[in-house]
């Protein structure tokens, strides 16, 4: 009898869909002959179940309530004293201070259109309304005052917000996330049962947020007699990444979460040598991670329903993703098509997550230099930004040549983006951008497209080595226009690239596969 196969358990903050590399994390591991089930949050109150090719999916949602900072529940006696409590209280005389104010004025209309509008009862009436003018100018301030505290302890930018974030660093050291962010013990309280239930030899925690979740399950595992693995897989550098959230105490207690839970890590993975380099420097690891780039598949053409991403309400069985029920696999959507436009017209790409340090404003600004040329957005679904860049084109008169599309599946990626003409990767300068070859520099070179990157470190020597495309400077919208111009006026120069300088055959996601295969054979001594 062949032994059973090993239960990886996969962990990720995200509601997987729009996550190429736990996608294909899942999918090739689960091909390769493991036992994987892929942890992630849920989109709304339900919780998920499905597959993506042989590996499991289940989606729970995060619990909601200690996300809550201890402050932000405490009345502000002290602060600001005319302030409401926290809580429905400020929210509760808003409203009744409308309905009070319905009725007076209902009130008034009735005593005007009765004989009895100029006697007591009018005069009763008059002093009704001065006391209500009276509690409203008290509600308004107090309401005010609410505000402006609610405003200040976003901000945390006081004497005495900067001295209690200090102290609690300082007395608690690395477990001083729990006072900083108690937001990641919601990933605790949603996964860990689950993950116990699952009895898994071995935890994958993607990314920081829940590497405190897979290493607190393998020490409970240990302690029933269990000897489960941890692996750390580090997408990014978080000392230099742009923090998440725009919260001062959000950065340290990441910081300090990361390097509280990263020793417990059997074995760590990254996406970068440069990045490896850093975690082994900071952690002090007795090895450099192994190196897993987020590399596209080197397959082209369609997947099959049955490898798709496919997970259904636990309760209801209703449909949250799922391929179209359909005989044959989807067509990839035609990134021209979306666009409105033939191909003869001179078009560029941006592909991927959208903020501001993505410098994606660049772009648009970059068009008033560059006449006939268009731009497309491939963006994730519900972007916060694509409205202010839709604005800025509408502003700068180039709106008509400005175009957004949703994602399509990760394994669409590349044939999508190959009718473009150039991609663009038009970053800011953060510590996080200078170390590796990210996600959308890969998919780009599959789909034989030149390459204008601006000249963060590691991207723009690639660029330079392989000759696949220009460099120009970050936050530069005219040399941006400069480094396209030079692309339109010869692309094939820079598509020979991809037949020899750039190794198209080591940036796939099937060698990187691999890699993660050895990783977990290493570490399981199998």
């Amino acid at each position: 009898m062949s032994d059973p196969k090993p239960r990886i358990v996969m962990l990720v903050h995200n509601s997987v869909k729009g996550d190429s590399r736990v996608q294909k994390q899942a999918r090739s591991i689960a091909g390769l002959g493991w036992d994987v089930t892929l942890v992630g949050t849920s989109p709304d109150r339900r919780t998920y179940e499905g597959t993506i090719g042989d590996a499991a999916v289940i989606l729970i949602p995060l619990p909601v309530g200690i996300h809550q900072r201890p402050h932000e529940f405490r009345r502000g006696t002290f602060r600001d004293p005319l302030a409401y409590p926290p809580g429905p209280t400020a929210n509760w005389k808003r409203q009744h201070l409308d309905a009070r104010r319905a009725d007076l004025g209902a009130a008034k209309a009735e005593a005007a259109i009765t004989a009895e509008g100029r006697g007591l009862r009018w005069a009763a009436l008059q002093a009704r309304r001065v006391g209500f003018k009276l509690e409203s100018k008290w509600t308004g301030l107090r309401l005010r005052r609410s505000e402006a505290l609610q405003r200040e302890r976003t901000r945390m930018s006081s004497p005495i917000d900067r001295f209690t974030t200090a102290f609690w660093k300082r007395a608690m050291g690395d477990r001083a996330w729990r006072r900083l962010d108690p937001d990641l013990w919601r990933y605790e309280l949603a996964f860990g049962n689950t993950i116990d239930r699952l009895e898994p030899d071995l935890i994958h925690a993607n990314d920081f947020a829940v590497l405190g979740v897979g290493a607190r399950a393998a020490l409970r595992a240990r302690a029933a007699g269990r000897d489960v693995k941890l692996v750390w897989d580090a997408h990014e550098y978080l000392p230099g990444i742009r923090p998440w959230r725009d919260h001062p105490r959000w950065h340290p207690a990441q910081i300090a979460h990361e390097r509280e839970y990263a020793p417990y890590a059997d074995a760590v993975v990254t996406v970068s040598e440069a990045l490896g380099e850093l975690l082994r420097r900071d952690f002090a690891l007795a090895e450099p991670p192994a190196v897993v780039l987020n590399a596209p598949s080197g397959a082209r053409g369609p997947v099959a329903a049955d490898g798709q991403l496919v997970v259904r309400s636990r309760k209801t069985g209703e449909r949250l993703w799922a391929p179209e029920e359909s005989d044959e696999p989807a067509a990839v959507p035609s990134l021209r098509g979306r666009c409105g436009i033939g191909p003869e017209v001179p078009l560029m790409v941006y592909s991927g997550g959208d903020s501001p340090q993505r410098g994606l404003d660049s772009m648009i600004r970059a068009l008033r230099s560059l006449p006939g040329v268009h731009a497309a957005f491939v963006l994730p679904d519900g972007s916060r930004y694509a409205p202010g860049l839709r604005e800025l084109a509408l502003e700068l008169g180039v709106d008509e040549r400005v175009h957004f599309a949703p994602y399509v599946e990760y394994y669409q990626v590349a044939e999508h983006l190959a009718e473009a003409d150039l991609g663009v990767i038009p970053i800011h300068h953060w510590p996080n951008h200078e170390i590796a070859l990210i996600t959308k520099f890969f998919e780009y070179s599959h789909a034989r497209l030149p390459i204008a990157v601006s000249d963060v470190k590691a991207m723009s020597e690639a660029v330079l080595a392989t000759g696949q495309g220009e460099v120009f400077r970050a936050d530069d919208p005219a040399d941006l226009a400069r480094a396209v111009e030079a692309i339109l006026a010869d692309p094939e120069r820079y598509r020979k690239a991809y037949e020899g300088p750039a190794d198209l055959d080591a940036w796939t996601w099937e060698r990187q596969a691999e890699i993660l295969d050895g990783v977990y054979r290493r570490v399981l001594g199998r």
